[in-house]
C-alpha cells in the first residue's frame, strides 16, 4: 500500500511538472532563477580565480612577512606572555610546541585535523595541520615550533546565520519576481477570458486594454482581438438578419403556393402530384419555421415565456400527437417537480427528439427481431439539484463515433441520402440543444448500442 507521504510527494511532483509545462509565469520565474544561479556561479568562480591569482602574487608574500614578524614578537625561547598578548589583541590563536614550552591560546578548543607526526619538532594533536603547514608555522632557534591561525570561536555561528539570511532573501526575491511576472502577464488572463466569451457568442464585454494610450505588446494583442471580435459580431448579426429577412419573405409565397395547391381539383390524375407538392411545401414551411426559431434561440438575449409546466403531461400530449403513438414507450418516475419553463419550446424539444428517434428506429443487423424493432424509449426522472432529466433512445443502427460531436450542429447529416429520404434537414437536434441551453440545461448524445441515446437535463 502506498504511504500517505509518498502519495503527497507524487502529487506535488505532478503539480510541479504540470505548472512547468503549462504555466508561462512559472517557466519565466524558473528561467530567471536559473539565470541568476548561473550568473552567481560564474561570478564566484571568476572571483575565486582572481583572488587566487592575487593571493599568489601579492597576499602570500605579505602574509609570510607578517607571520615572520609575529614569530619574532613571540621570541626565542618563546614567551608565553607575549603570545597570550598577541592572542588577546588580534583574532589569532597561537600554538607553541617544543622541548620546554607547550602552550595553546585556546586550550578548550577541539583538536581538528590529522595527527601531527613526530618529526623532530614535537608531538601530539595538531589543530593547525593543513596542506601548507609551513605558511603559518615558524621554528625558533631553540627547537620550538610556533603556529598561528585565525580564532573563529567568536564568529563560528555567523556563517550559518548568514546562510539562513541569504536563503530568506532568495525566497523573498523569488516571490517578488513571481508577483511581478504575474502582474506583467495578467493581460493574458483577460485575453483568454475574452476569447472564451467571443467563442460563446458574447460580444458585449470587450477585453480590457491596460494603458490604452501607450499599450505594450500584450495591450496591442488585446486591442487586435477586440477588433476581430467586433468584426465577427457584425458578420454574425448580418448573417442572422439575412436569414430572418429571407425566412420572413418566404412565408408569404409558400402560403400562397400551398393555398393554390389545395385549390387544385382532386382528380385521380392530379392527386399524386398534388400530395407530393403539399408534402414539399410542408417541408419548406417547417424549414422556415425551424430557421426562425433557431435564430431566435441562438440570440444571447432570447426571451423565454416561462410558466409552471408539468413535463409529464406535456410529454403525454406530444406522444398523443405523433402519427403512431404506439411507436413510443414512455416512462415517468413519480415525484417530478413542476418546472418554470417555456412550454411552447419544451413541446418543440420533445417533438423533435421523438420524431428523430422514431425516424431512425429502423431494424438493424444483429437485433433480436430484425423486422420489428423495440419502441422508442423516453424516460422522465429527477435530475441533479432538483431538475428534470429527459432520456430518449431508439434501437436503430446508431451513428459513427466520429459523427457524434457534430449531430447537434445546424444542417449536419451523417447520411445525407438517408436524411433526404426521410425528410430531415439537420435542424431537429440543433433546436433541441438550443432549447436546453436557453433553459440553462445540458444536452448530450451517445451511442447506446444498439441505437442512439439523447440526454437532456433541465434545472429548476
Amino acid at each position: 500500500m502506498t504511504r500517505p507521504d509518498a502519495t503527497g510527494q507524487a502529487r506535488w511532483h505532478r503539480r510541479a511538472r504540470h505548472a512547468l509545462a503549462h504555466s508561462l509565469r512559472v517557466r519565466l520565474v524558473a528561467l530567471f532563477l536559473l539565470l541568476a544561479l548561473a550568473m552567481a556561479a560564474v561570478f564566484l568562480l571568476g572571483t575565486q580565480y582572481a583572488m587566487g591569482i592575487g593571493w599568489r602574487v601579492a597576499a602570500r608574500p605579505l602574509v609570510v612577512d607578517y607571520v615572520d614578524r609575529l614569530a619574532a614578537d613571540v621570541g626565542s625561547p618563546p614567551s608565553v606572555e607575549r603570545a597570550a598578548a598577541l592572542a588577546r589583541q588580534l583574532p589569532l590563536s597561537v600554538r607553541i610546541s617544543g622541548p620546554v614550552v607547550n602552550w595553546r591560546s585556546n586550550p578548550d578548543a577541539p583538536a581538528y585535523g590529522r595527527r601531527w607526526q613526530d618529526d623532530g619538532h614535537g608531538s601530539g594533536d595538531d589543530p593547525w595541520a593543513s596542506d601548507e603547514p609551513r605558511l603559518f608555522e615558524r621554528t625558533t632557534a631553540d627547537g620550538h615550533r610556533i603556529r598561528f591561525g585565525l580564532d573563529v570561536k567568536n564568529w563560528r555561528e555567523r556563517p550559518r546565520f548568514i546562510g539562513w539570511v541569504t536563503l530568506a532573501a532568495l525566497l523573498l526575491l523569488t516571490a517578488l519576481a513571481y508577483a511581478r511576472v504575474r502582474r506583467l502577464l495578467r493581460p493574458l488572463d483577460d485575453i483568454r477570458a475574452g476569447a472564451l466569451r467571443f467563442g460563446a457568442g458574447d460580444f458585449t464585454q470587450p477585453i480590457p486594454v491596460q494603458r490604452a494610450r501607450k499599450p505594450d505588446e500584450l495591450g496591442e494583442l488585446a486591442a487586435t482581438i477586440n477588433t476581430m471580435g467586433q468584426d465577427l459580431h457584425q458578420m454574425l448579426e448580418a448573417k442572422r438578419a439575412l436569414l430572418l429577412a429571407i425566412s420572413h419573405e418566404l412565408r408569404s409565397p409558400l402560403t400562397r403556393a400551398r393555398l393554390n395547391t389545395e385549390l387544385l381539383p382532386e382528380t385521380e390524375d392530379l392527386q399524386t402530384s398534388r400530395d407530393a407538392l403539399l408534402r414539399d411545401l410542408a417541408l419548406m414551411r417547417d424549414l422556415v419555421t425551424d430557421l426562425l426559431e433557431s435564430e431566435r434561440l441562438a440570440s444571447p438575449h432570447v426571451a423565454l415565456h416561462r410558466e409552471a409546466t408539468d413535463l409529464a403531461a406535456l410529454l403525454a400530449e406530444v406522444v398523443a400527437g405523433l402519427p403512431d403513438p404506439q411507436a413510443v414507450a414512455a416512462t415517468v418516475i413519480p415525484g417530478l417537480p413542476v418546472l418554470s419553463a417555456d412550454r411552447t419550446r419544451l413541446r418543440l424539444l420533445l417533438r423533435n427528439l421523438l420524431d428523430n428517434a422514431v425516424r431512425h428506429n429502423t431494424p438493424h443487423e444483429g437485433g433480436a427481431s430484425p423486422h420489428a424493432p423495440a419502441p422508442v424509449s423516453v424516460c422522465l426522472d429527477a435530475g441533479p439539484e432538483g431538475g428534470v432529466g429527459i432520456t430518449v433512445r431508439d434501437f436503430g443502427p446508431g451513428v459513427d463515433e466520429a459523427a457524434l460531436p457534430h449531430l447537434a450542429e445546424p444542417f449536419y447529416r451523417p447520411d445525407a441520402a438517408r436524411e433526404r429520404a426521410t425528410g430531415g434537414v439537420g435542424l431537429g437536434l440543433y433546436l433541441c440543444k438550443l432549447v436546453a441551453q436557453a433553459h440553462g440545461g445540458s444536452f448530450t448524445v451517445r451511442n447506446a448500442g444498439p441505437g442512439l441515446e439523447v440526454q437532456v437535463t433541465l434545472p429548476l
